[in-house]
């Protein structure tokens, strides 16, 4: 003869909340548009061999509550590990877009703070990598219940442990270059 047991586990269990700005279990219902569709070929005009000036891009879902928008840009198949090409944080909430070729300033008309990138500088650094295949460059879109108390120019992982506990929403957008 067979016995089978059954053991009924019941109650609540409490899920750990984890607040690193790269858990997927964020919502991602924010929606990122640019000149080229996810996974596409990003245009030259916007990488080193080009102006090496950011795209537009513009985004919806920003959820009720968002206090500010922080912007990442990186390449996670850079040789040396991921590379950050772009930090931009406390982008005010009601903001929709980003126009083509965002200065390079420390602190924007909108008063948004950019920070310091993997090339060693502020603002955006366009798609780079050495030859040979391609890599992909993510675009991702953060909503924060608060504004960041950081310095421009701080680096990704200050705006990262920043965020922790405080994001709403995310959304990416990822497109392909090579050289």
């Amino acid at each position: 003869t067979t016995i089978f047991i059954l053991v009924i586990i019941s109650g609540c269990v409490e899920r750990e909340k984890k607040n690193n700005i790269e858990e997927v279990e964020v919502m991602q219902n924010i929606s990122i548009s640019a000149e080229f569709k996810y996974g596409d070929v990003i245009p030259s005009e916007y990488s080193c061999m080009g102006k090496d000036i950011s795209p537009e891009l513009s985004w919806t879902g920003i959820p009720e509550g968002t206090k500010s928008i922080v912007l990442i840009m990186d390449d996670p198949d850079a040789p040396g590990g991921t590379f950050v090409h772009w930090v931009l944080f406390n982008i005010p909430a009601t903001t929709q877009r980003l126009p083509k070729a965002v200065n390079k300033d420390k602190i924007l008309d909108n008063f948004s703070r950019q920070g310091m990138n993997d090339f060693g500088d502020i603002g955006y650094g366009g798609p780079c990598p050495p030859p040979g295949k391609y890599h992909r460059y993510y675009f991702r879109i953060y909503a924060l219940d608060n504004m960041l108390e950081l310095l421009p120019g701080s680096s990704r992982s200050q705006v990262d442990s920043a965020s922790k506990g405080h994001i709403l929403a995310k959304g990416e957008l990822v497109g392909i270059y090579s050289r």
